[in-house]
């Protein structure tokens, strides 16, 4: 996964992969500060070789990164966004966990990109990438050659200050769509795919004030996409109905904590219906949307969480079929884990040291015995931590992999005023 911190700040970005075909999955970081991406190669034992490390040229600071196969080899390779340069990379693996910088081809932008998206858009079963420019109000799609390269970039309109940007089918045409969260325009803009690499002009539809995160997921059991959105500034969730064309029901909104960012979706208790879960980084807690199966929400059930909670996950870590939630708490400097019981409620939390600053969380099984395992990148102490589950819900404690002393990205706090003003901070 990919998390955006949001317009005028940097990404802390953090995915996972199977890099070099061993089966064991491994992990990516962007190292904002010294200009270059950071690969830890997994043993399958939960430990990590040392952080092989991938010069993105000076003054560059990758900011995001999206995996996929942009050759057609059937190899992982990476595709990353600078921040600094405001081009696009992309890297190509040889399945040996060796890797070739594309330096000739670079992608200029007239605003720096923030978060980044991969797709077969063309359907030629290679990995092609969607860009969102922070403070611009379009996207930039680029469409990856057979030999590993991207064409030139063709630009969208979409809303003021895209902050968000996820990738689905929303018309049923087995081709890609796209939808965009507009941060300064309150709005989502969705680009209905042509399959062959291009896409229609945006359709606008107005969501709450801020929308920071979006996510999609069928909510009403019609095989159909639908939308859902957090709000920051409005402390509320908006979801939009799919009707199966491309096009989208007017919102309904539903009430979540202070300053809702991170959104994940999945089934909590058991039903078939998808749910919702949120994190609020003001309020310090979780909210928990039950799905009613026809599209509506019954109204949240909020859960304590360490101290400003970004990035959420779910998983089953205690192996009862029952999905769980694991959150990477930035002022506590630790992560919460609140185990389903499921029947859409959740325990208490138990939380486990990280790092400093952790901004950024995956699960995966890093040591190969059928239990969930979580890294966190730590954005503070230039660090990763990595917890291995013991497949009761329990987990042991961190080991931590140096970056190298590498600031990997800068990233955003949120607190509000007294007058209910949302202030930035870039730390």
């Amino acid at each position: 996964m990919a998390y955006a911190s949001g317009r005028g700040s940097s990404l802390q970005c953090v995915v996972i992969g199977d890099l070099n075909d061993d089966t064991n999955l491994d992990i990516v970081l962007a190292n904002y500060g010294t200009n270059n991406i950071g690969v830890l190669f997994g043993y399958g034992s939960g430990s990590f070789e040392n952080q092989m490390m991938l010069s993105t040229g000076a003054n560059s600071h990758p900011i995001s990164i999206a995996v996929g196969d942009f050759n057609g080899d059937c190899v992982l390779d990476i595709a990353l966004a600078n921040n600094g340069t405001k081009h696009a990379d992309m890297i190509l693996g040889n399945g040996k966990g060796k890797f070739a910088i594309q330096t000739s081809y670079e992608i200029s932008f007239d605003s720096p990109p923030l978060v980044m998206a991969s797709g077969d858009f063309n359907n030629d079963k290679r990995s092609d990438i969607v860009i969102a420019n922070g403070g611009s109000n379009h996207v930039d799609i680029f469409v990856a050659y057979n030999r590993g390269s991207f064409e030139n970039q063709i630009r969208y309109s979409a809303g003021s200050s895209p902050q968000s940007v996820v990738v689905g089918d929303f018309n049923n045409d087995t081709r890609l769509d796209i939808v965009v969260a507009n941060y300064d325009s309150n709005n989502v803009s969705v680009l209905l795919g042509n399959g062959n690499g291009s896409f229609a002009e945006q359709t606008r539809y107005s969501v709450g004030s801020s929308p920071w995160s979006v996510v999609v997921g069928d909510f009403n059991n019609d095989t159909r996409l639908d939308i859902v959105v957090t709000n920051l500034g409005s402390d509320d969730v908006s979801v939009l109905l799919g009707n199966g064309n491309g096009s989208f029901e007017n919102q309904t909104r539903y009430l979540a904590g202070s300053s809702p960012q991170s959104v994940v979706v999945g089934d909590f208790n058991n039903d078939t219906r998808l749910d919702i879960v949120v994190t609020s980084g003001l309020s310090n807690d979780v909210s928990v949307l039950l799905g009613n199966g026809n599209g509506s929400f019954a109204e949240q059930t909020r859960y304590s969480v360490g101290s400003s909670p970004q990035s959420v996950v779910v998983g089953d870590f205690n192996n009862d079929t029952r999905l769980d939630i694991v959150v990477a708490n930035y002022v506590s400097n630790d992560v919460s884990v609140l185990l389903g019981n499921g029947n859409g409620s959740f325990e208490n939390q138990t939380r486990y040291s990280a790092g400093s600053s952790p901004l950024s969380v995956v699960v995966g099984d890093f040591n190969n015995d059928t239990r969930l395992d979580i890294v966190v990148a730590n954005s503070g102490s230039y660090d990763v931590s990595v917890l291995l589950g013991n497949g009761n819900g329990s987990f042991a404690e961190q080991t931590r992999f140096v970056i190298r002393s590498t600031r990997q990205s800068l990233c955003r706090r949120l607190e509000k005023s007294s007058s209910a003003k949302i202030q930035h901070r870039i730390q």
